[in-house]
């Protein structure tokens, strides 16, 4: 299966209070090709660091079947119990032996060591469908990913494509909610 440029969201919620116009966003870019979650799951890290988790996704049942249970794999959470837990260090070892470094300890990211304790989170694994033939005419002309990432809305200001207010107050509701920085 070919597949585009895939990201892992992780979105804080001090106090979730779903209304269900989460989901129906990531229904409307699905629908339109912009995006297609491969697999998502909210995570409620209680005050005592204790995590529960639920499996939320927008895939069909055909989808669902065949992507499994991505994100919990990625993160370490093994939410099929055991059984997941032995087929994800099943496939990290073949691709070992096959000579691909999986991850690196200084490219580790402690996702679920990030959540608060006290609040939840969801973990959305994302492909762009809408970067495909852009990543193919980059490798085309013989390109290749260097870096990526959000830019902060404080950065912004600088060049001059938000006003200082503004991306105090996005800056503000994107972080500080949770206690990010």
């Amino acid at each position: 299966m070919a597949i585009g440029p895939v990201q892992l969201i992780v979105l804080g919620f001090p106090a979730p209070d779903f209304h269900g116009r989460i989901a129906a966003e990531l229904e409307r870019l699905r629908e339109s090709d912009t995006i297609r979650v491969i697999d998502a799951l909210a995570v409620q890290k209680g005050a005592d660091g204790e995590i529960e988790v639920a499996h939320l996704t927008n895939l069909t049942d055909e989808e669902a079947v065949e992507l499994g249970s991505m994100v919990g794999a990625l993160v370490g959470l093994g939410i099929d119990g055991e059984e997941g837990l032995v087929a994800g260090a099943a496939l990290g070892a073949e691709a070992a032996a096959e000579g691909l470094e999986v991850f690196s300890e200084e490219d580790a990211w402690d996702v679920i060591g990030e959540i608060p304790d006290g609040t939840a989170a969801a973990l959305v694994l994302l492909e762009h469908q809408w970067a495909v033939p852009l990543r193919d005419a980059v490798v085309e002309a013989g390109g290749v990913r260097l870096s990526d990432g959000f830019v902060s809305p404080l950065d912004l200001v600088e060049i001059g494509l938000v006003s200082a207010d503004e991306a105090r107050a996005q800056h503000a509701a994107e972080t500080a909610a949770v206690g990010a920085s």
